[in-house]
């Protein structure tokens, strides 16, 4: 002890363990806990400070059969004792740190503030030099006398045997414990103080904030954890020792003095335009600088170049300027920031910083981040396990759409798992949509939207509902896009094509589309709805199926639209219809009305009543709300619930024969239809034969024939 600054006698000693001894000529404090309480202990007539906490470990592990305590000292207290180095004459100041703890030790922890972080902040707290007695390639320097040239690893046994022999050593042991490895060469590593340079954080920091609330999240809790980090950053390193790299744009006088001018910016930025920043090394310092450059530090002339690269994150970082400003086709700032959730401590933070430096804004309006991909089983993919998806041999096998569309059904912002099961359910949905695209197109073989196209007004209810029904999903998808939530695009388009369509428009409107008259008013009005559905379709998939949506537009008749694709066409805009709020509400009610029935049919097909829905004779005893509804409807409901027959009973629901399945809004009897087959539209009538002309038709199908195909 050099001073115990009234608060020790003189003659204690500060106990310290270390796990690295190489660091013991490094030291220049010693760091205590303010809040900890410490005990002055003698033993064996020598007086030793060690943390309350820890004194009988401490005794434990270095053999002191008897000791008593002398005093107990706050760690406050103990701030600015001045102790001296074990073997140099050197102070070690006593300093308090939060880092300390009582989980090992002594609750006096060796302090090297070129050798740790913790040390390093600490020291600059109270003013210690930087001192790293280490070169670069691990040799002690003649900053640590007596062992100067030594290897780092082999300086510890020489400095343990000085610790002894100066007698500083209580305990010599070996332990296994953690320590930080190289991933690449899985080597130890070692923390070394070097002089670096770094770019100001502080003085941008407010604004720095203030572009993070200007800038739109996605998710939103990336701005919580952007304005985290900008908040607590220290300055940045923005130095790397690397062979090759960006340099930094800065030269050294004979003095040692760092030169860094508008005039050598410049003319160096004018040499990286014209040869690339290769002239950097290329290059002697003399011909780097403009012609004739004079500077004080250098009476001579003389000049040297930094050696250090830039730290690629400000490479990365000063993107927008390189494309956004430098490309006359952009603007900055960017709309979109698209890249990692790691990258928020990266391209995101370094991007924003660099960007508020030059201009005081953000390069960008707005960021999006998404997970990383991992197996069908939730691990990380990796060579090691061999379960590495590549998206080229999924291609092969699936193709890119279906690639594509599996990115758009998944929680991007979430890690996402992938594997040939889960491929083969989204090639089973983008079956259907494009199974639905296929029937479309089938049906608009004769249809000229320019000359067929039954006017918005004139279509029946049914039409201008399922139009309505395509409007209300034009505005969805569209709001879906516009906050890039691509799994609501993929499921709105998935329910739309297989239950508003495939279960219930052109289900119902194969009896229309097949059985009149190629020109009948009913029939074109189908054809209208299915060309204003698949144009309208095609583009709101195109971002997510561009090979799929430029097949279907290829194939889509007399296009109104002549552009060679339909990623060259506006996204669809809704239709105007007249009531169109009133049309939903009735026809929606209707669907819920249409669900009891079709679970009445579905039952009666189990129990084996009747086989096809065609089959069917229905009777149904709504409630009061439902018999006006079905009142209401100017359509033919047989065609609707594809039935043979089917009858609104004049008794009311609760008057519903007993044999009556009661559901939510109607109770329904289903019985086998009576007759026999039409061979053409395939209803169930007892008037197949009616015509003599046509003795295997029902009155409809033979007048159509009649009209229209007979000879």
């Amino acid at each position: 002890m050099k001073d115990g600054k009234g608060v020790l006698e003189g003659d204690e000693r500060i106990v310290i363990w270390t796990t690295t001894p190489w660091t013991i000529p490094a030291n220049l404090a010693i760091a205590v806990h303010p809040e900890l309480d410490y005990h002055v202990v003698e033993t064996n007539g020598q007086k030793y400070v060690v943390a309350a906490a820890l004194v009988e470990s401490v005794a434990n592990e270095v053999g002191w059969d008897a000791w008593s305590i002398v005093k107990t000292i706050k760690g406050t207290a103990l701030e600015y004792v001045v102790a001296k180095h074990p073997f140099y004459e050197r102070d070690s100041l006593v300093v308090c740190g939060e880092h300390v703890t009582t989980d090992a030790g002594t609750g006096c922890v060796h302090t090297a503030p070129g050798h740790g972080e913790d040390d390093f902040l600490v020291g600059q707290k109270y003013g210690l030099p930087v001192l790293c007695p280490v070169d670069e390639r691990g040799y002690m320097t003649s900053e640590a006398p007596g062992f100067e040239g030594m290897f780092y690893e082999d300086a510890n046994k020489a400095i343990t045997q000085k610790l002894e022999e100066v007698g500083a050593l209580l305990k010599l042991g070996f332990i296994t414990h953690s320590y930080p490895h190289d991933w690449r060469t899985k080597q130890p590593t070692i923390f070394r103080a070097t002089t670096q340079w770094f770019a100001s954080i502080d003085k941008i920091r407010g604004q720095l904030l203030d572009a993070i609330k200007e800038t739109k999240w996605i998710p939103e809790w990336g701005e919580i954890r952007i304005h985290n980090m900008v908040r607590d950053r220290g300055d940045w390193c923005i130095s790397r020792q690397r062979a090759w790299g960006v340099p930094i744009p800065v030269f050294y006088g004979e003095n040692g003095e760092p030169i860094i001018t508008d005039e050598t910016i410049e003319h160096v930025s004018n040499l990286f335009r014209q040869y690339g920043s290769n002239v950097w090394f290329e290059r002697e310092a003399k011909d780097l600088l403009p012609e004739g450059f004079t500077h004080p530090s250098s009476p001579n002339g003389i000049f040297t170049k930094e050696t250090d690269i830039m730290d690629v994150w400000f490479d990365s970082g000063s993107s927008h300027q390189a494309v956004l400003v430098e490309r006359d086709d952009l603007v900055r700032p960017a709309d979109l920031y698209l890249e990692g959730s790691d990258q928020y401590r990266g391209w995101f933070n370094s991007s924003l910083s660099t960007a508020v430096a030059v201009t005081g804004k953000a390069p960008y309006k707005g960021v999006l981040s998404h997970g990383f991909v991992l197996d069908g089983e939730g691990r990380k993919m990796s060579k090691s396990l061999g379960n590495v998806v590549v998206p080229a041999k999924v291609m092969e096998q699936f193709g890119a759409d279906i690639l594509r569309l599996w990115v758009a059904s998944v929680d991007y912002q979430a890690d996402v798992r992938i594997s040939d099961h889960i491929l083969k359910q989204v090639s089973e949905v983008y079956r259907k949509i494009r199974n639905t695209f296929r029937f479309m197109l089938g049906n608009l073989f004769d249809f000229d939207p320019n000359k067929n196209a039954v006017p918005i007004g004139e279509l029946g209810e049914v039409d201008r509902y399922m139009l309505a029904k395509l409007n209300k999903l034009v505005i969805k998808v569209k709001k879906a896009y516009d906050s890039y939530d691509f799994a609501a695009v993929y499921h709105e388009m998935n329910h739309f094509c297989t239950v508003e369509l495939s279960a219930f428009y052109l289900d119902m409107a194969k009896d229309i589309l097949y059985i009149e008259a190629a020109d009948s008013r009913a029939r074109r009005a189908v054809q209208t709805v299915l060309y204003e559905t698949v144009v309208a379709l095609a583009k709101l998939i195109a971002p997510i199926l561009p090979h799929t949506a430029d097949e279907v537009w290829e194939h889509i008749p007399n296009r109104r639209e002549n552009v060679e694709s339909v990623q060259l066409t506006d996204m669809p805009e809704p239709i105007a219809i007249d009531g169109e709020e009133a049309l939903l509400a009735k026809w929606d009610a209707f669907m819920d009305v249409r669900d009891d029935i079709l679970k009445a049919l579905e039952n009666a097909r189990n129990e084996k009543v009747i086989g096809k829905s065609l089959t069917a004779s229905v009777i149904v005893y709504p409630k009061d709300e439902a018999r006006k509804l079905l009142a209401s409807l100017d359509e033919d409901l047989r065609q609707l619930l594809i039935v043979s027959a089917f009858s609104v009973a004049d008794e009311p629901y609760d008057a519903a024969p007993a044999e009556a399945e009661r559901l939510d809004h109607v109770a329904v009897i289903v019985r086998p239809a009576e007759g026999e087959t039409c061979e053409r539209c395939w209803t169930v009538t007892k008037e197949v034969g009616a015509d003599p002309s046509h003795p295997t038709l029902c009155p409809r199908c033979a007048h159509i024939v009649g009209e229209h195909y007979s000879a």
